[in-house]
């Protein structure tokens, strides 16, 4: 086939990760930009460079396809864009890569399945551990039963994120944006939604497939001034019986992220990921080690894969029924604490210069260490700000919110 053609939307942000893979780092040179889309393109800083190439730029993707066409659409819109977005692409014969989540509701999630379940083309989410080697190679131990039956999946990640993050658009932390369209921004729904998804991922029963979760229990809490949480604590079942837990956070006094840390328990082994571009390690009963590489090392991976899938044919690994778990957990975990509970008062700390001031809460860093070390949640751990949440059954679960 010709060159794949590539529409990329929204040029800043993550957006500009993929744009400077295209522009300064090709893995090959059967692929072409013939558009970008960006209500605001002045906030990208490569502008220049597409203005340069003769790279034309729309304000919606709309616009663009009244004049052009696009074999992969790039999608980094907010969380709210995604699907509709998405759906338009199918519409029009492009490919898509979205980036994570998926979107904010399962009945959005269902909307994007059914729209590329009908198209012939793909909807890649840019969950990007999922198209990597070393996690592709430790599914396929899972899916192979070297690793013996998982008995239990959990991740911490404790990122500290300053009031920049939360005022660098006008949805960061919120529920919904001013039309009243779901959002729900979270650390769970975007800067650490990708340890959330893995799980369920690598207990998928294919490639191309997640479990999915069938109960959850969720804490939520914030000490951010925004509309949604800022801080999770949740314990998860899946449809194949395994107990997932997910503790994450953004009000710790930390100078850099702490995790993710992950520990995943099987029969034979437990696999172990200890932070950023470390090495995601089997430990057997019999002492014996595998190394299965640093997934952070592919970030763009998703991208030259998608890519790759257009030319080929190719089942992409993570499409939107597989993204779609980690959209049907969020749904849970809200409708577990439907009512954010803020920290008190007491507790809630501020440092750091106007613009760039850090809000955390004392203590919570010990706290959720101590709850991830023993398997448990802040309310079993009779910390004094926990309440307990309540159990919310997944199995039927057709709209959010359900409560």
């Amino acid at each position: 086939m010709n060159k794949v053609s590539i529409a990329v939307v929204a040029l800043g942000g993550y957006g500009l990760v993929y744009l400077e893979g295209l522009l300064d780092k090709p893995q090959d040179d059967n692929y072409e930009i013939v558009g970008g889309v960006d209500p605001e393109p002045e906030r990208c800083t490569r502008l220049q460079d597409l203005k340069n190439l003769n790279i034309p730029i729309y304000s919606s993707l709309e616009e663009f396809y009244e004049n052009h066409s696009a074999d992969l659409v790039i999608l980094s819109s907010p969380i709210h864009l995604h699907v509709p977005q998405t759906v338009l692409a199918l519409s029009k014969g492009s490919n898509v890569l979205c980036e994570k989540p998926l979107g904010a509701t399962i009945q959005e999630a269902r909307e994007m399945i059914n729209a590329e379940k009908a198209s012939p083309h793909f909807a890649a989410i840019g969950y990007q551990w999922s198209f990597t080697d070393a996690i592709q190679s430790l599914k396929k131990d899972i899916l192979d039963g070297v690793l013996g039956k998982p008995k239990l999946l959990k991740t911490i990640a404790l990122w500290p994120r300053n009031e920049s993050y939360y005022n660098r658009n006008n949805w960061a932390g919120g529920k919904r944006d001013s039309r009243g369209n779901w959002i729900l921004d979270s650390p769970a729904n975007n800067a650490v939604a990708h340890y959330l998804h893995n799980m369920f991922y690598v207990l998928g029963p294919d490639r191309e497939s997640s479990a999915v979760p069938v109960s959850v229990e969720a804490e939520l809490y914030r000490a951010n001034k925004i509309d949604n949480f800022d801080t999770v604590a949740s314990r998860i079942i899946t449809d194949n019986g395994v107990k997932v837990l997910f503790y994450g956070a953004h009000p710790v006094d930390k100078p850099k992220e702490y995790g993710p840390f992950v520990s995943y328990e099987f029969e034979n082994a437990t696999v172990t990921f200890d932070g950023l571009f470390s090495d995601f390690k089997a430990v057997f009963k019999d002492g014996s080690v595998k190394n299965y590489g640093k997934p952070d090392e592919q970030q763009i991976k998703k991208m030259w894969d998608c890519i790759s899938a257009v030319r080929t044919g190719e089942p992409v690994a993570c499409a939107s029924q597989a993204a779609s778990s980690q959209t049907l957990c969020i749904n849970g975990m809200q409708d577990s604490t439907p009512e954010i509970i803020t920290f008190p008062e007491e507790l809630v700390k501020v440092k750091g210069e106007p613009g760039t001031r850090l809000t955390y809460v004392e203590g919570l860093v010990e706290d959720f260490i101590n709850c991830y070390e023993k398997n448990i949640l802040p309310n079993e751990a009779g910390i004094s700000w926990s309440k307990k949440p309540a159990k919310i059954d997944l199995t039927n679960y057709q709209k959010f919110p359900s409560v």
